[in-house]
């Protein structure tokens, strides 16, 4: 049972980051497009926000929350797996799409001291 509150608390302060960061987002002129978009079955990927910019651009975010800096904080979160996996969830999400549109990957930092956005964050390698 405690297992289950802790993941409960784990999964509901991610869901507080997200909204924070599509606030955040939103309040710049950004639009939302999708919201926790999923490839289908194991091991494919997960996108937090797809926001749409005024200039076409579309813009796959990972929104991250950390209490702390330690360990590099919640930037330092989003290493290589992660990144291939929203890059993998962005490619499948696109093949609905009749024409590609310029992308691209952002990090959205929830911390105690503030928001901070990470305008292409990495790179999706041509996505």
């Amino acid at each position: 049972m405690e297992f289950l509150n802790k993941t409960q608390t784990t999964k509901s302060k991610g869901g507080a980051a997200e909204e924070e960061a599509l606030a955040y987002l939103q309040d710049r002129g950004l639009r939302l497009l999708q919201r926790n978009y999923r490839t289908p079955g194991r091991g494919g990927g997960e996108i937090d926000l797809i926001m749409h910019l005024p200039d076409s651009t579309v813009v796959f975010v990972e929104a991250r929350k950390r209490a702390t800096r330690s360990f590099g904080g919640a930037a330092a979160s989003v290493g290589a797996i992660k990144q291939r996996r929203i890059i993998f969830a962005a490619c499948h999400c696109l093949m609905r799409w009749c024409r590609l549109p310029p992308t691209r990957f952002d990090v959205v930092v929830v911390e105690s001291e503030g928001i901070e956005w990470l305008q292409a964050a990495f790179d999706g390698g041509g996505v």
